[in-house]
């Protein structure tokens, strides 16, 4: 009789633990995706551009060495009605060679952000990411980034985009603003080439930890 009492007892304390750990799992498994579920939803309140919320292209402008004497030419337009397609082609006419476009993001706040990413599709062809502070700044911040065939994330810090007016390196600083005013694309790799750049989504991240 006391045998089975053992016994019994046992197997209550072993359902007791097991219960207990089943709903520990549970609990941190809950919490797990709340927090995923914030991220996300984080991530997402940081988007700058997505090509697939928009009707029109407003906001948007093409820059091409024409400003400069050259003959280069680039377009922008709309795709699959998700995706913006920056296209042309790159002449070295007349001292040219580049092409760039370019969006007015009004005064973005990216204090609390750490990198821009950028969903696209490209043509193994080098391009440039390009910033500016404000709309007064006659300087630039960039960073040159390999677009390969096909659609990929490209993720960059603000902190690595150096400052650059007319080809030159400034004697600056690397971004460490507070604002972002504009943003765009660039290609200039001072070779006669077709290009076409596809873009889904831009957007600003913070560095998460889950």
């Amino acid at each position: 009789m006391l045998m089975i009492i053992k016994v019994e007892l046992k197997i209550n304390v072993t359902q007791i633990i097991k219960c207990y750990l089943l709903k520990y799992f549970f609990k941190i498994f809950f919490l797990f995706l709340l927090k995923c579920s914030l991220f996300v939803s984080m991530v997402e309140a940081k988007i700058i551009y997505d090509f697939s919320k928009v009707e029109n292209l407003d906001g948007w402008y093409v820059v091409d060495d024409g400003v400069m004497g050259g003959r280069s030419k680039g377009k922008l337009k709309f795709e699959n009605g998700d995706t913006g397609v920056f296209s042309g082609k790159i002449s070295l006419e007349n001292y040219g060679g580049f092409s760039s476009i370019r969006y007015y993001a009004g005064k973005l706040n990216v204090k609390k952000n750490k990198y821009i990413t950028v969903i696209l599709s490209g043509d193994d062809k080098y391009y440039q990411l390009r910033i500016r502070s404000s709309r007064n700044d006659r300087h630039v911040y960039t960073k040159k980034f390999f677009a390969k065939d096909g659609w990929q994330e490209i993720r960059i810090p603000l902190d690595s985009m150096e400052p650059y007016f007319r080809g030159q390196r400034l004697r600056m600083s690397n971004f460490d603003k507070k604002y972002i005013s504009e943003i765009g694309f660039l290609i200039g790799n001072k070779v006669r080439e077709n290009f076409e750049l596809k873009i889904r989504s831009i957007m600003l991240e913070e560095d998460y930890e889950l």
